[in-house]
């Protein structure tokens, strides 16, 4: 069961050595992008090559994770075609994601944020359903969405595009922890991923209340911010550049909040 993703972004020419670090301090769910502005999709199959070559893990023990990512986010290095059809574009970022991580399929493909704000689109239609072939297919086990609202899930259910197995959202402290969406994917049986649970969130991470909690169960207080996600339903998704953070992040899956620890740290937002 994944209860830790280690997320690819930002890392630049950092990405395969940082990949490799995070796989052999633990963790075994990588989330990556084919979006080459934010991602360097191909040096973290580099770095899950090398730690398959010294037999850290092999393919199987690991959950993979990509995106599909619309033109309006990418810059040029595209990976499709752009004047493709939108669900061509998906077939192709697939097939690419596929060869830069080395493998013949990966366990999520994420949409990596709907066409628009107001609401689920025809072109997120579209997208969605080239995404859904890609699952029946077996290259992609699972299939989901990133950076959405609760009016972009309850448009799909609308529109009768079935719902996603995952959600991943940057997660405010201040929004309470994006309780609508988390809301709704309990209620649909759809695994909610969170993300910048420390850096969109620093005056919580900081505050009094969570250094005492901290301070009582002997743990940092990123440690306390991660458990507490995962007790109010939220699998955790961090992207520490610094091993010594990787090891004490994977810890926290060992703490024991009370409901009162829980209860406090919600009341911050």
């Amino acid at each position: 069961m994944i209860d830790f993703i280690y997320g690819t972004a930002w890392k630049e020419e950092q990405t395969a050595e940082l990949t490799e670090a995070a796989v052999r301090a633990g963790f075994r769910a990588i989330d990556t992008a084919n979006q080459r502005k934010h991602y360097f999709e191909a040096k973290a199959g580099e770095g899950l090559r090398a730690v398959y070559r010294a037999g850290v893990v092999s393919r199987a023990d690991l959950f993979l994770q990509t995106k599909y990512t619309y033109l309006i986010g990418q810059d040029h290095r595209l990976p499709y075609d752009p004047k493709a059809p939108l669900a061509m574009q998906v077939a192709q970022s697939l097939e690419s994601s596929l060869e830069n991580l080395g493998t013949d399929h990966v366990d999520s493909f994420l949409l990596h944020g709907p066409a628009a704000a107001y609401g689920w689109s025809e072109h997120d239609q579209e997208v969605w359903g080239a995404m859904l072939t890609e699952k029946d297919s077996g290259r992609a086990r699972a299939v989901g969405v990133s950076n959405v609202s609760l009016r972009h899930l309850e448009g799909m259910i609308e529109l009768g595009a079935g719902l996603p197995q995952f959600v991943q959202n940057r997660c405010f402290a201040r929004m309470r922890w994006d309780i609508g969406v988390r809301r709704f994917c309990a209620a649909h049986g759809i695994v909610y991923q969170g993300f910048s649970l420390l850096t969109a969130n620093e005056p919580v991470v900081s505050h009094p209340v969570v250094t005492g909690i901290a301070r009582k169960h002997g743990a940092t207080n990123a440690q306390i911010i991660f458990q507490f996600a995962r007790r109010i339903g939220i699998l955790p998704l961090t992207g520490t550049a610094s091993t010594e953070h990787m090891q004490q992040d994977l810890r926290s899956r060992s703490l024991e909040l009370s409901d009162d620890d829980v209860a406090a740290i919600e009341g911050l937002g």
